[in-house]
């Protein structure tokens, strides 16, 4: 073994730093070259670009969260059957109903119809609620969804399942998957970017665990851009530190901490810091340039509603998100609303006031968003998703102004973009919206398919924690082949 005394003289130590340096520089040329083996490129940096399973027909996703649970039923499901069934008991139709939501027992109304006209839209003619008047334009680009349902009743675990594929917290959201699969085309903007609610009405019940990387390494967590200040924390370089001087306190600390990590190789989350100093540092330069929109057009700011008072913060987040995958950001999610209740599509009070609110904040900036990337070649190559995380009941929570309570059994989705079919529909849910009845979507489902779409079979996609190998669809899932153009 080597006495380490007789390697700190200065030359040996340039001799030895110096051989390293260049290796280093040799590996991170033939990476860039494509020349590396897939996993040494891996290893030199987790969040390299990788190959797909399968020819791929999204290469990024842009995930527009409608928090809260919206109601199938008012949105995307027209059911003329409300009308013929309005004013009697659920427990009428469906004898499985215990007159109980499992929140507001004292609050079980009737079956009551959708407050919103639907009319059909597209070549598809496909009904649609008046509250999306701009996105009905685009029906003959989507494949939507009336048979989804998932496994909880409550906001946290479903929220959970949605975004991890579990009902509990502590697994890896989609997005780290994801960008776990096939890293990101931009090393200097992270792989996974969140937003959340500008408004101050809070974010998404879970919080953080919604997209974190869990028990994968950390790098592939999301990045949550914070809705007011600094997006970012410590975005900007002390104005007292050149880029010299940080360049050089980041080769130091990256030194010191691979010579431990070349002894403790179980440490996996020092592995993930290291990159994170690098990639923090990276986008001191690229991420205020990627959000700034000042860069755009007077014509894109109007078509995205950037100066309506109703819609114009989360027109910007959509802006955002269309430069983000612009330049190479695997997944974006953007959560519409806040905590729960009248801040988000929670509609228990009001069904029609707060669905027409919040629909109005979305309507014309995800319609601009699709536009605008249909226009820029983007569409093709870019899943766009429209889901929340449980639907609603047909019935009315009663109260001064009706609302609906929450319904695990049917939800509504829709997917536009890269690689499905325009203009169809997939399952159907009963007469009234209550259950979804024909060809049902479990959530593991609606994770298959995206997976798919993104060139990744789901049962391949897993990592080894605790003795077992993870995925994201646990032990299920069916791809939705139908959807897939």
């Amino acid at each position: 073994m080597h006495d380490l005394h007789a390697l700190q003289t200065r030359r040996q130590w340039l001799a030895r730093c110096g051989s390293g340096a260049g290796l280093l520089g040799l590996a991170t040329l033939m990476q860039d070259e494509g020349l590396l083996a897939a996993d040494d490129a891996a290893a030199l940096n987790p969040l390299a670009a990788k190959q797909p399973h399968f020819p791929a027909k999204a290469k990024r996703v842009i995930w527009i969260f409608v928090n809260g649970g919206p109601s199938q039923v008012d949105t995307w499901d027209y059911k003329p059957g409300l009308d013929k069934w309005a004013g009697k008991s659920l427990k009428e139709f469906d004898g499985t109903f215990e007159n109980t939501t499992g929140f507001f027992q004292h609050q079980v109304g009737k079956l009551m119809p959708s407050p919103f006209k639907f009319t059909p839209r597209g070549e598809c003619g496909k009904m649609v609620s008046e509250i999306f008047p701009k996105l009905g334009e685009h029906v003959d680009k989507m494949a939507f969804i009336h048979s989804g349902f998932t496994e909880s009743n409550n906001h946290s675990p479903a929220l959970f399942m949605m975004n991890t594929g579990m009902a509990r917290m502590g697994f890896p959201g989609v997005g780290s998957w994801v960008t776990y699969g096939l890293g990101s085309e931009n090393l200097d903007l992270p792989g996974f970017v969140v937003m959340s609610d500008p408004l101050g009405r809070g974010l998404p019940k879970g919080h953080a665990a919604n997209w974190g990387a869990a028990f994968l390494p950390g790098v592939y967590q999301g990045t949550h851009l914070r809705p007011k200040g600094s997006p970012i924390d410590n975005l900007s370089r002390p104005t007292a530190l050149t880029d010299n001087a940080q360049r050089a306190q980041l080769d130091l600390l990256k030194q010191l901490n691979q010579q431990h990590f070349a002894n403790h190789h179980a440490e996996t989350e020092l592995a993930a810091r290291i990159e994170s100093f690098e990639l923090a540092y990276r986008m001191q330069s690229a991420a205020p340039e990627a959000i700034d929109i000042s860069q755009e057009p007077e014509h894109i700011s109007k078509l995205y509603g950037i100066d309506e008072k109703n819609c114009g913060h989360f027109a910007k987040q959509c802006l955002v998100a269309r430069r983000m995958i612009e330049r190479g950001v695997r997944f974006v999610q953007i959560y519409s609303g806040g905590m729960e209740n009248q801040r988000s599509w929670d509609g228990h009070i009001d069904i029609e006031g707060n669905h027409r609110q919040f629909a109005g904040e979305t309507d014309q900036p995800v319609a601009a968003l699709l536009t605008d990337l249909a226009q820029r070649g983007l569409l093709e190559e870019t899943l766009v998703i429209w889901c929340g995380e449980f639907g609603r009941l047909p019935i009315a929570q009663t109260g001064e102004k009706p609302g609906r309570d929450h319904n695990p059994h049917c939800f509504s989705a829709w997917m536009a973009g890269g690689g499905v079919k325009g203009g169809v529909s997939y399952g159907e849910s009963d007469e009234v919206g209550y259950k979804a009845l024909v060809d049902k979507v479990h959530v593991n489902d609606l994770h298959a398919t995206i997976l798919h779409l993104l060139g990744m079979d789901h049962e391949k996609l897993t990592y080894k924690y605790n003795g077992r190998r993870f995925r994201l669809t646990d032990v299920a899932g069916e791809v939705l082949h139908p959807i897939v153009a």
